[in-house]
């Protein structure tokens, strides 16, 4: 060791010899934040040079300050300690005083010729990296730091380039520099780049390393077919492909070693002037260590550091203990990481204790678990436990039960447990128990109530607790159960309108989770406020006096059609109540058989919504919506008939190109009469759809409200407008997009729609949704238009505007959606009519979250002994309610044969099958194979409708032969085809009483069809 002056001095011969590279590798501003000896007017100044000047001025005019000092004893190691901390390990190698890890003069030229190389290649990066893609992979293998990672996001905010600038920046700062940023790229799936850099190819690259592999390390055993990482393995890989990087290029670099082994600041200057042996270091390889094998290991694989905040400390404080509870925490606190530490803090106390530990993490969207999986959970413990990600799009060559065995923890969808849980329920397969978790943690556990899936898995879990207190009283052994985590940014109020009630549904929540307490900020509530910046909130109200004949022409045809088939309604058109008077009249005259009353009603409810998308979008999109619905009815009536000998121009309105080489079906007198009103008003309709004086005042609304905001923040704007429906946001992105002013301002819009088949409208696929959000978060592009899809759990970059355009549902959305502004300076705006009712709504949302955070504070000051007997008590009429609807439905199902109801088609009333006809296909299928009931139908092809799944696929449209009312569709299955019904295009009469009903789904008829013998039906199917 050196001490007092001496230290000093040699300290400062360091300075002096090894400025030029030292001042290349220090981050001032951190680095000053550990320098307490240094005066405070120091400081400013140091701080000042690197803030006009950049680092590089501001670390030399650090360096003189400490060269020139006289400063108290020890301050050469705060300095050295300093820049380790700080994420400057090269300059604290060359500061050290022992010179005892000084980079060899081998590995300098290394690093100055991979920087040569990087600065020829700068402009390719930043022209073609997306820093999102690799920033947090280089966090999480100690490339970078947290610091680093905040301030390249600050560069970002103008623009992907100047986020890329400072990404290179930073990480030439840190060791390997060179070959960990090369593997980043690899895995993040940039091999051009990685190739430009290295001029090796992935699969050379792959190869290398494999070489290695069997050369001088172990065996490697076949990994599990499964999207996981295992610990070690990707710590070997790593520190191999590290080596193999960093030789290959040496040996092709584009710089010869006497243009750099003697450069200014090298080690070889400072070897010459000591009278050093220049080989320090360079014997082991190990970058001037040549016994510490722990640091090659920490170099080879770094991990990411968990640490928590104080408010998020304070949340998580009773789970830290082994207690269950729920954490509330607003959107953007970071509710995720806390349930990252809680999970490796309860692993490592379960190895510790030598007890088995296992944690099941579930998520209620498919995105979601890719995103726990490789953004939170991955890069904290891979390092010590087998982490895998599972969802319905996750292709297992084993089964769930195999995986749960062979992981510590386990990212699913609540849906994959609960189908597990059901399996060994049933004895179908050996499936999971709760009993092999030690760990649930439960994202937006909000949704942990009534019938949800969440609250399915829960019931178990309630009912074993019971069953284990008898247990207990008999002194016989229990069976263990996991501690519970319930995660959510507002658990709502459930519609409450009175305190009380309001309560009542906190205590619902915390019941159904089994939760101690429900966990929210106090102690550092000022920090927490600090880390979520609250929205500034507007109202854009449109006052809507405009004249608008393209809806009086709507109108009038739909007075039209009620004259017509003479039904009267005390709803205005274009409202919901209208709709849902619509639908129930459909229904009630499909059952009657009464098809005059059916068709009308439902081309009424189709005008309704084209009035409803006049009100919300634009003109043209309302008669697109109708256009494409009778052209669609007219293709129908002229569906090739092969057995048909009618001809003529009934319901051809003259378009009888249109019809040519087909024959149309035989329209009666309401057919003709709906298609010949539309088509007569048609080129009017269209007109009127395209005069721009007439637009939707909230559509002016809209466009000034996005104008101002993109105006005011120019590069750094991103937004989200949420919409309700999949056509209005589809629609609103081709508004935006079709109008040139908005690209003036730099808006690049796209829509995001949810990947489910529940409407009509085509969802997007998860990799759809996955590129728009990527494109999102590296600002290709910087406004979604999104339904409520984007409320939600998804990772989706911090926004400076948020609009909901005439939505507003509950008071728990709304939290959602305005978490979504967690930028400085944000905005939230809520644009309606006057009159809509939505800015009432609005408000009352705004009294329930009070009402709610008053909830949770009385629940959370209740008399334990209270709260314990009204938690039991919910968790027991929760049990008992549960039983009684099974009882009710079980009293509902027939146990009769299914030949005791028939179908007929919903529009004509022909009869179409009978039930015993009805054959299951992977129990929610619903085919009829029979000779008779192929004769009913014609199978139509319709693109739209062609898609392919997992283990079956859709090929077109069946059609009723009578009245083209649509049937189901045909699905190729197991290389055949089957008819496949929707019960909703039926009606369903029950021979025993002559009942007729009608069903949305095939899980609401209470009767049980048997599964499709393939075998028998192949055999049937001989013939043909």
């Amino acid at each position: 060791m050196w001490s007092g002056h001496s230290s000093d001095k040699s300290f400062r011969y360091l300075i002096s010899c090894f400025r030029a590279r030292v001042k290349m590798y220090i981050q001032v501003g951190p680095v000053l934040d550990y320098l307490d000896f240094l005066p405070a007017d120091e400081k400013e100044k140091i701080e000042r040079t690197a803030f006009t000047h950049g680092d590089i001025h501001g670390a030399d005019l650090l360096l003189s300050t400490l060269e020139k000092g006289l400063w108290p004893l020890g301050w050469t190691r705060v300095f050295v300690e300093a820049l380790q901390r700080t994420g400057s390990p090269l300059a604290a190698r060359y500061m050290d005083p022992e010179l005892t890890d000084l980079p060899s003069p081998s590995s300098e030229n290394t690093h100055d010729e991979c920087l040569q190389l990087l600065s020829l290649l700068q402009p390719t990066l930043v022209d073609k990296l997306l820093v999102r893609d690799v920033l947090d992979k280089c966090v999480a293998v100690d490339l970078l730091t947290v610091e680093d990672r905040n301030r390249i996001s600050a560069a970002e905010n103008n623009g992907n380039e100047a986020g890329v600038r400072e990404l290179l920046k930073r990480i030439v700062q840190k060791e390997n520099w060179f070959s960990t940023f090369v593997t980043v790229l690899r895995q993040t799936e940039n091999n051009a780049l990685a190739q430009e850099l290295t001029g090796i190819s992935a699969s050379e690259s792959n190869a290398e390393t494999e070489n290695l592999s069997q050369e001088d390390g172990p065996e490697v055993k076949e990994p599990l077919p499964l999207a996981t990482d295992q610990p070690s393995p990707e710590k070997q890989a790593l520190d191999m492909e590290n080596n193999s990087l960093e030789s290959s290029f040496v040996a092709s670099s584009i710089v010869s070693e006497s243009d750099t082994s003697l450069a200014e600041g090298s080690v070889s200057c400072l070897d010459e002037s000591l009278g050093h042996n220049s080989n320090m270091g360079s014997d082991s390889g190990t970058m001037g260590s040549d016994s510490d094998e722990e640091n090659v290991a920490k170099s080879a694989s770094p991990e990411p550091e968990l640490h928590l905040r104080p408010y998020q400390m304070e949340v998580a404080q009773p789970a830290l203990e082994g207690k269950n509870i729920i954490i509330c925490l607003p959107t953007g606190s970071g509710k995720t990481r806390v349930a990252v530490y809680i999970t490796k803090d309860h692993l490592d106390k379960k190895k510790n204790a030598s007890e088995p530990g296992k944690v099941i993490v579930l998520v209620n969207k498919v995105p979601l678990v890719e995103q726990l999986f490789r953004k939170e959970f991955l890069p904290f413990l891979k390092k010590w436990y087998c982490v895998i990600g599972l969802s319905g799009d996750t292709q297992l060559k084993i089964s769930f039960s195999e995986v749960v065995k062979s992981h510590d923890v386990i990212i699913s969808t609540a849906q994959i447990l609960e189908n597990s849980l059901l399996n060994s329920e049933k004895g179908e397969d050996a499936g999971v128990q709760l009993s092999d978790f030690s760990l649930l943690i439960i994202d937006e556990c909000h949704h942990t109530n009534k019938e949800a899936v969440y609250n399915n898995i829960m019931r178990r879990y309630l009912k074993q607790k019971l069953k284990n207190k008898r247990l207990q009283k008999e002194h016989k052994p229990v069976i263990p159960l996991p501690q519970i985590l319930g995660l959510t940014a507002s658990p709502g109020v459930g519609g409450a309108n009175k305190q009380v009630k309001a309560e009542e549904h906190i205590l619902k929540i915390c019941a159904n989770l089994d939760a101690s307490t429900i966990q929210t900020v106090k102690e550092n509530i000022g920090q927490l406020k600090d880390q979520i910046k609250e929205p500034c909130k507007k109202f854009a109200i449109a006052d809507d006096t405009r004249k608008d004949p393209f809806k009086d022409k709507l109108l009038e045809i739909m007075t039209k059609i009620q004259t017509f088939c003479l039904m009267s309604t005390m709803h205005d058109f274009g409202t919901q109540p209208y709709e849902q008077w619509a639908i129930q009249t459909e229904k009630k005259a499909a059952r009657e058989g009464n098809r005059k009353d059916r068709l009308c009603a439902e081309h009424l409810r189709k005008y309704n919504e084209a009035l409803q998308i006049n009100d919300t979008i634009r003109m043209i999109d309302a008669y697109n919506h109708l256009e494409t619905f009778y052209n669609d009815e007219r293709e129908k009536k002229f569906a090739i008939l092969d057995d048909s000998d009618d001809s003529g121009d009934d319901g051809s309105n003259g378009d009888k190109d249109e019809g040519d080489g087909k024959k149309p079906m035989k329209l009666d007198g309401t057919d003709r009469f709906l298609i010949t009103l539309f088509f007569d008003n048609k080129k009017m309709l269209k007109k009127l759809a395209e005069n721009p004086e007439h637009e939707n005042e909230k559509l002016i609304k809209l466009r000034n409200t996005i104008m101002e905001q993109y105006t005011r923040t120019v590069e750094s704007a991103r937004g989200i407008i949420f919409t309700k429906t999949r056509q209005s946001a589809y629609a609103l992105c081709q508004w935006i997009t079709d109008n040139e002013k908005f690209a003036e301002v730099g808006v690049k819009a796209h829509h995001l729609i949810g990947a489910g088949h529940s409407s009509e409208f085509k969802p997007m696929t998860q990799n759809e949704q996955k590129e728009v959000i990527s494109k999102f978060r590296t600002g290709k592009i910087n406004l979604l238009i999104a339904t409520t899809v984007a409320e939600e759990g998804l990772d989706i970059k911090e926004c400076n505007i948020i609009i909901r355009y005439g939505l507003v549902t509950n008071e728990i959305a709304m939290v959602q959606a305005r978490g979504r502004a967690r930028a400085d300076e944000s905005t939230y705006v809520l644009v309606a009519h006057s009159g809509s009712g939505v800015v009432e709504r609005e408000t009352v949302n705004d009294f329930r979250e009070k009402m709610m955070y008053k909830a949770i504070n009385r629940v959370q000051n209740m008399n334990p002994q209270e709260y314990a007997h009204k938690i039991l008590e919910l968790q027991i009429q929760s049990i008992m309610e549960n039983k009684m609807k099974i009882k009710r439905t079980t009293a509902k199902h027939y146990k009769e044969n299914p030949s005791l109801i028939n179908f007929i088609c919903k529009n004509c009333s022909v009869f179409a099958c009978s039930g015993d006809h009805i054959h299951v296909i992977e129990k929610m299928h619903h085919v009829n194979m029979t000779p008779e009931f192929k004769e009913l139908y014609v199978v139509r092809e319709n693109k739209a409708l062609q898609k392919k799944f997992a283990d079956y696929q859709t090929n077109g449209e069946i059609i009723c032969k009578t009245c083209a009312q649509a049937w189901g569709t045909m699905m190729v299955h197991k290389a055949l085809d089957f008819p496949c019904l929707k019960i909703k295009n039926f009606v369903v009469v029950f021979k025993n009483n002559s009942t007729k009903k009608q069903y949305k789904k095939w899980v609401e008829l209470p009767i049980t069809f048997p599964d499709l013998d393939y075998s028998q039906y192949c055999f049937c199917s001989d013939e043909d």
